[in-house]
């Protein structure tokens, strides 16, 4: 048998299914992820992500389909002779033994003698050396995730895995290992799939983004293609917030689909619609929205007759909640960068927006999929 630990290359799923009894907890997946990017797995609790990972890891063996790393099947390989390493949330250090000896565990294991300048070099890599002879114990939590990041890529492991590896950290801590996570897989150039649901994470760190919805895939792409053009609801609601608008597509204009919103008209590009006939929802990012006096002259797509009922600051933004003629509430959030004076509650006001900022889902669409927030403690699966 060929010594698969030398397995190089994209890893491929191929229409992997997983089920328990009868429910299946991924579903007919199918999946490339390139050589050396940074690739996140993203969904609520419960999704199949985690099992997902557990398939590449060799944790759980696919009821149907395959898995490859470059040229080389690995479905069935146990995970000791995969070249794959995974970082959990709980870090699982040796306690008894330094960090230097940490990170030199797996070295060791395979027969390494000389093993200093390979643990030199990640400790300066995760700029850490001068804790080499200290105990996990005597660490913070941001330096012993940094300790179990550092032990898994002295492997130079094929691909690392990351099971929601921020979430034990406060919210300070996880912003800046996000950006060092990040910057580390530049660095050494390994394949990571990381797993989360934490939107944000995913959005600051990976190159490509899959969101996982009921063991399937929703959408792929890279952030912005799917925070800005979502094509279901789920995506653009589980990705930020959006403002979705029942509305009916009743004409074109060039490049243009012309939409009637509740008898006003608006235009939006049609390589940003997905919808199936001439029913949709408009969406419409918060951010995107403009405020206005009623006689204030405005360009691109207008809503008339709307009243603030909301007004709630936020340091870096103020956002209103408009209620519109239709019964509907709009969201807006408006930057506090002295451009635009502050409104106040009861304020009469139009809504305008680019075109461009503006994409179509189907209007059969449960409008609300995907913006239940799961609780952070749920999330098992």
């Amino acid at each position: 048998m060929a010594d698969i630990s030398t397995a190089r290359g994209d890893l491929k799923l191929t229409r992997i299914t997983k089920t328990y009894g009868d429910f299946n907890a991924v579903d007919d997946l199918s999946l490339v992820i390139p050589a050396g990017s940074f690739f996140a797995l993203l969904g609520p609790s419960g999704c199949g992500k985690t099992t997902t990972l557990r398939m590449v890891a060799g944790l759980e063996e696919p009821t149907v389909g395959s898995i490859h790393l470059g040229t080389t099947d690995i479905t069935t390989t146990k995970p000791y002779q995969r070249p794959i390493n995974t970082v959990f949330q709980n870090y699982a250090l040796f306690p008894h033994l330094t960090i230097f000896e940490n990170i030199a565990f797996g070295l060791r294991r395979r027969g390494v003698k000389d093993v200093k300048e390979a643990v030199d070099k990640v400790l300066n890599l995760v700029e850490l050396p001068h804790l080499a002879e200290r105990k996990p114990t005597q660490l913070s939590g941001g330096q012993q995730q940094r300790i179990a990041l550092a032990r898994a890529i002295v492997n130079r492991p094929a691909l690392l895995l990351l099971d929601e590896p921020l979430g034990a950290l406060d919210l300070k801590l996880r912003r800046q290992m996000q950006i060092e996570l990040k910057w580390i897989q530049k660095e050494v150039g390994l394949t990571f799939v990381h797993v989360t649901h934490d939107q944000e994470e995913a959005m600051t760190m990976a190159d490509t983004i899959a969101v996982m919805n009921e063991g399937q895939i929703e959408q792929m792409g890279s952030p912005a293609d799917l925070y800005d053009n979502p094509e279901t609801a789920f995506v653009a609601n589980f990705l930020g917030q959006s403002n979705l608008i029942k509305g009916t597509i009743t004409g074109s204009d060039g490049d243009s689909h012309v939409v009637d919103l509740f008898g006003q008209k608006i235009s939006l590009p049609k390589n940003r619609s997905h919808a199936v006939d001439n029913s949709i929802y408009a969406g419409i990012r918060p951010e995107k929205f403009r405020i206005s006096r009623l006689q204030t002259p405005v360009n691109g797509n207008v809503l008339t007759g709307g009243r603030i009922e909301d007004v709630s600051y936020i340091g870096v933004s103020t956002q209103y909640q408009v209620a519109m003629p239709w019964g509907q509430e709009l969201m807006v959030f408006e930057q506090n960068d002295d451009g635009v004076a502050p409104f106040d509650k009861g304020d009469e006001v139009n809504i305008s927006w680019e075109p461009i900022f503006t994409f179509a889902l189907r209007g059969d669409e449960d409008a609300t999929a995907g913006s239940e927030v799961v609780p952070e403690d749920l999330d098992e699966e």
